[in-house]
């Protein structure tokens, strides 16, 4: 596999973070800019396509479907790599009434729901890069990303960049939520696996979900208070499968132990 690799999103939550792991790995990186036109002159070679729209899609919709599928589209048409691993999310999963959902499971949206706008065009950007790439397109399915760098995006970061500044924490959610939590530098890990096995479809996740009362829970153990604001309990998401994730060699670390490591480094 070539050694270098062009980065879409590289100044955001995934894309630096694989960035600075493939340059220290001795990549040429390739890290283009919004509407850079070497994007697509130039040989790519690996595309990690980590460009994208979450918190904000509802409100920029026409953004969400450029980042998510238009560019991808382009780039795609150029035809000016060697692989293209497409960042995509589990909450795909999320309108699907099942207990856990592999990779291989037929996808369901309302296209009259204004909010499905995400699920939609990220949908189109994988069917792009699982059908028009001639076998080198391979699609990554986030779960719930965290790390605890200061700004790091999300619930979870959020929790624990607080931890930071004392042992009193309130959080406006509820202790009954129960995610699928991934590390960012297990992501990193998966990205790189996934460039190299050639699998079409992979879910990057833990393969758990865990709710919010274990959290805190470990948080308790190690000298924390931690209160909820809400009482909320919705029905969980489907479980995101990992044996394909694991085929690759990666395996993502227990959310609870890699908490529980952080705070115990936080203490004097």
């Amino acid at each position: 596999m070539s050694r270098r690799a062009t980065i879409t999103g590289a100044a955001g939550f995934v894309g630096a973070r694989l960035a600075r792991r493939l340059a220290a790995d001795g990549w040429q990186v390739f890290r283009p800019g919004k509407g850079d036109p070497e994007l697509l002159s130039r040989d790519l070679g690996v595309v990690f396509y980590c460009a994208g729209l979450t918190a904000d899609y509802d409100r920029r919709p026409f953004d969400t479907v450029e980042a998510h599928a238009s560019l991808v589209a382009e780039i795609l048409r150029a035809g000016r790599f060697e692989r293209f691993v497409y960042c995509s999310s589990t909450r795909l999963y999320d309108g699907l009434a099942k207990p856990e959902m592999d990779e291989a499971e037929p996808l369901v949206f309302d296209p009259s729901d204004p909010r499905r706008v995400y699920d939609l065009s990220k949908a189109l950007g994988e069917n792009l890069t699982v059908t028009r790439t001639a076998g080198r397109g391979s699609v990554a399915r986030l779960s719930n990303v965290y790390d605890w760098a200061a700004g790091s995006p999300g619930f979870l970061s959020e929790w624990l960049v607080q931890a930071r500044g004392g042992r009193d924490i309130t959080l406006q959610s509820s202790p009954h939520i129960a995610r699928d939590y991934i590390h960012l530098d297990d992501v990193v890990e998966a990205l790189i696996a996934i460039a190299a096995g050639g699998e079409a479809i992979v879910n990057v996740a833990a393969g758990r979900l865990t709710s919010n009362a274990e959290i805190a829970q470990v948080f308790v153990d190690e000298g924390w208070t931690v209160s909820f604001t809400g009482d909320a309990n919705p029905p969980p998401p489907p479980n995101a499968r990992v044996a394909r994730l694991g085929r690759l060699g990666v395996r993502a670390r227990p959310v609870a132990d890699m908490v529980r490591g952080y705070l115990r480094g936080l203490k004097p």
